[in-house]
């Protein structure tokens, strides 16, 4: 395939730069403990400097990969993927969610909501970040808004964040891993006290899996 073939592709999203797909258990949010299949798109230029996958920041290091190849792996595995990144909605994942919801698989994202939004999906978690925000449309959009909270400013951010989205959208803090110890209390007290939100913790890395 020439270059111009893979741009081509890429831009139709017929190809994307896959970093990994994995089988696993959701570890955060709304379907923590549940089985899917997560499929880790690489590209992003949020720049969280607390990211536990900067590896994924720069799309050249992840190949092109068509991706037919990618959803029928993904048919083998689970009736729920998850798209992740890196930030994917950088690109196009319109064929990328049409091609799995043929295939009877429920599609899920996890974004920052700084791209236009793509694709049709089953669930949104917004996850937005201070250093670029995301996109006015989104907020309505969203299943489920996930506050990474680092610092105490966070919960102000936070309820910023909360007040955009719709009335459906479920609300979770959740303690960034490097601060837990710290940040963890901080969250109990904060939701007893405002119990519009929930608690979600980054339970795969308590289980040690992926």
């Amino acid at each position: 395939m020439t270059k111009k073939e893979t741009q081509e592709k890429i831009a139709l999203g017929k190809m994307l730069p896959l970093m990994e797909a994995f089988y696993t258990i959701q570890g955060e949010g709304a379907h923590t403990g549940t089985a899917a299949y997560f499929i880790r798109i690489g590209g992003c230029d949020v720049g969280c400097h607390w990211c536990d996958v900067k590896e994924s920041w720069n799309e050249q290091l992840h190949p092109p990969t068509l991706t037919d190849v990618i959803v029928k792996e993904a048919k083998v595995h689970a009736n729920t993927v998850v798209i992740t990144g890196g930030e994917p909605l950088m690109w196009s994942l319109d064929y990328l969610t049409e091609s799995l919801r043929n295939s009877q698989i429920k599609t899920h994202i996890e974004t920052s909501g700084a791209y236009p939004l793509s694709g049709k999906w089953d669930w949104i978690c917004l996850s937005p970040k201070k250093t670029k925000l995301p996109l006015s449309k989104i907020y309505q959009e969203a299943d489920e808004l996930k506050m990474i909270v680092h610092n105490e400013h966070d919960f102000e951010f936070a309820e910023q964040q909360a007040a955009k989205t719709s009335g459906n959208c479920q609300l979770f803090l959740q303690p960034e891993w490097s601060k837990k110890e710290l940040m963890t209390p901080k969250i109990v007290a904060y939701v007893m006290k405002n119990p519009k939100w929930k608690i979600s913790l980054q339970t795969h890395k308590y289980l040690n899996i992926p």
